[in-house]
């Protein structure tokens, strides 16, 4: 992610602890070992892979005298990167907001070490720092107000959309996985769709809906949404619900799973406990293993075709008996993949009308 936001690493250390410290998050023995190392690699930055308190973040700044980011400053940053529609921006200009609103203190710490201090020379700087600091806090606390009304408002024409969709009775397919599966790579596949395709992560942010043609001759509409992460940041989830309420008014999840990931599992998982919290664990889903063009086949050779898959225990790499080979670069497996989609729309559909008014 570091590389992703246009940072160049320069080296990394790693700790186990039975629990973080609460000053620092690391050991000081550990703080005394990272800040030993700004001379030798020159780092200006050092970022943490997880989420640190406010008084963390300043201790550690206190000690390295860089910048320190935590995981879900990173991310922020990122999205923030990938915003281009008024929507994304709207969402990640909230979620910097609510990142920044515990973190202001540390900001004007000077002055209110000043004011409380009442040692001689306190005088004339008492009120400033503390009402700079109130301040702060209150044009943040608007701004967040402010933020969330508008949000509200796009989250309003979104439902009247799809209320509208829903009226045209065209089903709705949602693309989840985990960020760089190639979910927009196989919807361009799908769709024909002139959709952005990067190898990086998080490189769709704003929700993208066209329509996919059905082996049957009828149509979906597939919407791609945002890539999924481990530990995705509580506030980025908040943020970003109008969102993710795209997930919820579709018909059918589609699953991608990039299977020669080497944490192809985990990652599948920590898209399904994203799910779990959002309460769409129960909503149909089909999952797609793709780019199985990468794989090696038997004999160790280079698999041309999908039919050298046939003795490949590749669905149970990643746990799913039941999923769908493809690649989407290839063009491998799209076929059986929409025929997939087509019969479990039918049946959800199906059970839809089953269902008592």
């Amino acid at each position: 992610m570091v590389r992703t936001a246009g940072a160049e690493v320069v080296g990394q250390a790693i700790q186990r602890l039975n629990t973080p410290s609460p000053a620092t998050y690391i050991g000081q023995g550990k703080v005394k070992e990272i800040a030993a190392e700004r001379q030798r690699t020159g780092y200006t930055m050092v970022v943490f892979d997880d989420e640190l308190a406010p008084s963390q973040q300043r201790n550690i700044e206190n000690a390295l005298d860089v910048k320190v980011l935590d995981r879900t400053a990173l991310i922020i940053d990122i999205f923030a990167m990938r915003a281009r529609t008024r929507e994304g921006r709207l969402q990640v200009e909230l979620a910097q907001a609510e990142y920044l609103l515990p973190r202001l203190a540390g900001q004007w710490s000077h002055l209110e070490r000043l004011g409380r201090s009442g040692a001689p020379g306190a005088v004339g700087v008492r009120g400033p720092g503390e009402t700079q600091i109130e301040t702060d806090r209150r044009l943040v606390r608007s701004k967040i107000t402010r933020l969330k009304r508008e949000i509200e408002r796009v989250r309003k024409q979104r439902q009247l959309y799809r209320y509208q969709r829903k009226r045209a009775g065209v089903p709705i397919i949602a693309l989840v996985g985990y960020t760089n599966a190639g979910k927009s790579t196989l919807m361009r596949r799908l769709t024909n769709a002139d959709v952005l395709v990067e190898n990086q992560l998080f490189a769709t942010l704003d929700p993208t809906t066209r329509r996919v043609r059905l082996p049957g001759g009828a149509s979906a509409l597939l919407t791609d949404t945002v890539g999924f992460i481990q530990k995705l940041p509580a506030q980025l989830v908040a943020a970003f619900q109008a969102t993710l309420e795209e997930l919820a008014e579709a018909d059918l999840l589609l699953h991608v799973v990039d299977i020669t990931h080497p944490d192809a599992a985990q990652q599948s998982q920590a898209v399904d406990e994203t799910l779990a919290e959002l309460g769409l664990q129960n909503k149909p889903c089909i999952v797609a293993l793709n780019k199985i063009d990468r794989l090696v086949g038997p004999g160790g050779h280079p698999i041309s075709d999908i039919r050298d898959l046939e003795d490949f225990d590749v669905a149970l790499a990643a746990n799913r008996p039941n999923a769908v080979l493809i690649s989407a670069a290839k063009g491998w497996g799209i076929e059986e993949l929409l025929g997939r989609l087509e019969q479990s729309l039918s049946i959800s559909h199906e059970r839809a009308y089953a269902a008592p008014a």
